[in-house]
Formats: structure tokens, sequence, C-alpha cells
């Protein structure tokens, strides 16, 4: 592919981030919807409008420091070109389709950044990582889950003792209008954090056009249309993960899913904030696990809680080999 790109295959580029933002809503609206359709609070048709509206409002809570970390802070935006782009986006979806079919919540945005990194280095070697912001988001993928965890812990803990002259009934009750505000929250951190890796791969794209002049910002029609992709797809939903997310780990009651996805926003609202490219998948695993530990530990199924484990620690490499593959087959073309 020629440095500078035509019209046509410029707007093709751009179709094909905004399909794996479309996928990423499939895939992780499990991770949005899960906890409430689980605890039979919402039906899950009604569940995906509730998230998908709240994916979409996102972009008017959080700034954009996780879209720049994407466009500047994983790999350099001078080596960035088409072939490394297309490169990225085909092993992030290729990784998404498998494990989308295989029911395995695996990471959107881990295999965004697998694909990035796999092209990138498949174009310049290892110069082309920028490797603070690399370091940070390979640490994120141990603490997201941990701090969900440990929130989740402490949030049962706290309701527990709150509630302990409270009925079973009350409680339940109570809880399960919360889970409304809970649900929102998540979702909305979900939009914020994941819907803005895909602004970041479209804005470096279009810097690396010259589009965008000599400084990299993140247009905001480009804001919109990430928002918008998202949102459809979390109204179709991802029903194979969602059976994984919501029931194999453990059962939950309408507390404990209040809680776990307390967690799990907590968690993302910081990483949003502070720039880092999280996976919401790691977060709400670990707060639904830190739940079921918080009643005991053998509430959590912990031969899937490994799986889903075994799934994170591959999905970096493994989208980045399919990322450097098709880095390597498009300059032949």
């Amino acid at each position: 592919m020629d440095a500078t790109l035509g019209l046509p295959i410029l707007v093709g580029l751009i179709a094909v981030a905004l399909l794996f933002d479309f996928l990423n809503g499939l895939h992780d609206a499990a991770n949005s919807i899960a906890t409430i359709v689980s605890t039979r609070v919402l039906r899950p048709q009604y569940a995906v409008v509730w998230a998908a509206f709240f994916n979409f409002v996102a972009f008017a809570v959080f700034g954009l420091h996780v879209a720049n970390t994407i466009g500047t802070g994983i790999i350099e935006p001078s080596i960035v070109d088409a072939q490394v782009i297309f490169g990225a986006l085909v092993g992030a979806i290729a990784w998404n389709l498998i494990t989308w079919a295989l029911g395995i919540p695996s990471s959107s945005s881990h295999a965004l950044i697998g694909g990035l990194v796999g092209a990138g280095m498949a174009k310049a070697g290892f110069s082309a990582a920028v490797w603070g912001g690399l370091t940070k988001t390979l640490l994120a993928i141990v603490l997201s889950p941990l701090v969900g965890f440990l929130l989740a812990l402490v949030l049962v803990a706290i309701v527990s003792w709150a509630s302990v002259r409270s009925t079973p009934f009350a409680v339940d009750r109570a809880f399960r209008i919360l889970q409304f505000v809970s649900a929102s929250l998540y979702s909305l951190g979900h939009g914020g954090n994941d819907a803005q890796k895909t602004m970041g791969i479209i804005a470096v794209l279009l810097f690396s056009q010259g589009q965008l002049g000599d400084k990299f910002y993140v247009p905001f029609w480009v804001v919109l249309a990430c928002q918008v992709a998202m949102a459809l797809g979390t109204l179709l939903g991802g029903w194979r993960i969602v059976h994984t997310m919501g029931s194999k780990i453990t059962r939950l009651s309408p507390m404990q899913g209040c809680c776990a996805e307390t967690a799990g926003a907590i968690t993302l609202f910081a990483a949003t904030w502070l720039g880092v490219p999280v996976s919401t998948t790691h977060t709400i695993t670990g707060s639904i696990v830190g739940v079921g530990a918080a009643r005991k530990a053998s509430a959590v199924r912990w031969n899937v809680a490994s799986n889903i484990v075994t799934a994170w620690v591959i999905t970096l490499p493994a989208s980045a080999l399919i990322g450097a593959a098709c880095y390597f087959l498009t300059g032949m073309v």
C-alpha cells in the first residue's frame, strides 16, 4: 500500500475500524449486562437497550485520554501507515470472532493492542513500540481484575454489615432497584474506555495521512461514529458470553450483582480518567469472582475462571501474530 492513500482506501480502512468497534460492542455486551440479566432484574432484550444507551452517551462524560494513549502511546505514530492499521484491525477482529464463536470472554481491547503492536513491529522491529505506554497497558492486564476483585470484596462486606438488620426480601428488593444504577455506571465506563480505543486508531490513521495537520487530535465526527458503532454492537448482544459471565463463574443475587458492577465501574472510571486502556472483560470478571469469593471460595467455579485467564494470557500474542501476518500479506499485494 502507498504511503499516501486514495480517498476510497482511507474510507475503507475507517469502515473496517468501525466494524471492529461494532464487534467490540457485540463481543463485550455481556460485560455490561451479564450480571443484571443473570439476577433476572432485566430481560436480555431490555438490558441491551439499557446498556447501549449508556455506551453511547459516555463521550459526554469522559475526556479522550484513552484515545490519545492508543493513538500515540502504544506504537510510534511516525511508523503508522495503512498496512499497520489494516494488520492491527484484522488481527483484533479475527481474534474477537474466534473467541466469540467459542463463547470465551477474552479482551477486545488487548486484541486491538496486540494487533497494533504485531503489525507495528512487523514493519519497524522493537523500535516501533512506545514502551512506556505499552508497559502501562500490560500492567493494567494484571491490575484491573485485581482492583475489581478487591473492590467487590470490600463492597460485599460493607453491604452485608449495613443490611444485617434487614430481611432478605427487603435487601433483595432494594438491590433490584440499585442494580439499574450500577449497570448504568458500568455501561458508561465500558463505552468511555472501549470506544476510545477505536477513536485512537482512526485518528492516528488520519494523522498519518496528513488529514489532521501537524498536531494529533481526535475529530468530533470520529468520536460520534465510534460511540454509535459500539452502541449498535451492544444492541445485538453477545449471548454466548452472557451465559459464561452471568452464571458459569458463580451464581449472583441482586446485591452481589450490584456490588460487582459498582466495583467494575469504579475501576473503569479511574482507568479512563488516567488514560489507561483496560479490558472491561478483565475488570468485570475480577469483580464477579470477588463477590463469589466473598460468599465462600467454593462458590466460584475456578476451572471456568482459569480458562478465562488462559484466554487473557494468549490474547496479546495471538492477535499480534495475526496482525504481523496481515501486515506482511498486504505488503505482497
